[in-house]
């Protein structure tokens, strides 16, 4: 059996926090992140099936990861989904299982993810706004979206968090009609520092509307916040609380205020590769292990090997900064 031993890199940081992509397909086109032209998606048979992450998520969990995210492309094109949250909740030592999705498909799948024993949703929109939320996604989803937003609160579902893409000159509208809509609804908005994940080259600084610009706003049109504490240090958002008890809202600062230094999460393709950041250049290829009938050991091994080589950080702020290859939908959210 693989070493209980926790997993931790060479700047001391323990990983515990798994994130899934579980296809690189998606149902709308975010101009931030995939092109509207035809895409090549990865071909099924070199998909990761349910089984096979499911055997992956037992050796990690055996090395201390308790914690994973379901993400894709959007996760809810993958056919019986529910399926696989069903597996991973009752492996021994998960003790957090989230799902990332547009939404666009959640009103009929709502009720079978809680049955299957998910209980935190992270939604992605960037808009209330029908004719914006079409400029960005180049779909008209926004009332499936919103629909599937109420379903999700129907069946149960308290932990919901809506992820805002800041993106400057763009989003600014957006701001306090999505934080009023989430105080008013019990989620927690959180607001995303437009990062260089796109597949077009499009990403430049002068783009990223910062968080700190963002809580100004919202002090000036809601009213003042004041930082959460004794939040998690190596969460990505930094938590404010509205002093009048109106709720939460989090700032991923990717960009102004790197976090990389409390990093604990790893990454899983849909395609079978190990990522240990985000912005990673190389990747290391488990699915061959997986399939071969490799020993747990030596998929234990190798997910070690992995986060030995992690980096520092992703320098964006640098000259060193490099793109990953790969785009975002093909990385997993």
């Amino acid at each position: 059996m693989p070493s209980p031993l926790p997993l931790i890199d060479s700047f001391n940081r323990v990983h515990d926090n798994l994130r899934i992509s579980v296809t690189d397909r998606c149902n709308i086109r975010c101009f931030y992140c995939m092109p509207d032209e035809p895409i090549q998606f990865t071909e099924r048979e070199e998909i990761l099936t349910f089984e096979e992450i499911e055997h992956f998520v037992r050796v990690a969990a055996s090395l201390g990861v308790n914690k994973l995210r379901i993400t894709g492309g959007e996760p809810l094109v993958r056919r019986d989904l529910p399926e696989l949250i069903e597996k991973l909740v009752s492996i021994p030592g998960i003790k957090d299982v989230a799902l990332t999705t547009n939404a666009v498909l959640l009103k009929q799948h709502a009720q079978a993810l809680y049955d299957a024993g998910l209980r935190r949703l992270n939604i992605h929109l960037d808009t209330l706004d029908r004719e914006r939320f079409k400029q960005i996604t180049r779909r008209d989803e926004l009332p499936r979206v919103l629909a599937g937003i109420d379903e999700a609160v129907r069946v149960g579902f308290e932990k919901i968090k809506l992820n805002v893409v800041a993106v400057k000159n763009l989003i600014e509208p957006d701001i306090v009609p999505m934080a009023v809509y989430c105080r008013e609804r019990g989620f927690e908005p959180r607001f995303i520092e437009f990062m260089p994940l796109d597949s077009q080259s499009l990403w430049d600084r002068r783009k990223v509307l910062l968080a700190d610009e963002i809580r100004e706003m919202l002090t000036s049109a809601i009213g003042p916040m004041v930082a959460v504490p004794d939040s998690d240090p190596r969460a990505p958002a930094t938590d404010f609380a509205y002093s009048d008890g109106g709720g939460r809202v989090g700032f991923i600062a990717s960009v102004s205020k790197p976090f990389c230094l409390n990093c604990n999460r790893i990454r899983l393709t849909s395609d079978g590769k190990l990522r240990y950041c985000l912005f990673a250049i190389e990747e290391t290829d488990v699915k061959g292990l997986l399939r071969s009938g490799a020993p747990d050991s030596e998929i234990a091994d190798t997910l070690r090997r992995n986060i030995a080589g992690k980096w520092i950080g992703h320098e964006i702020n640098s000259s060193k900064f490099i793109p990953p290859p790969r785009p975002m939908y093909a990385i997993g959210g």
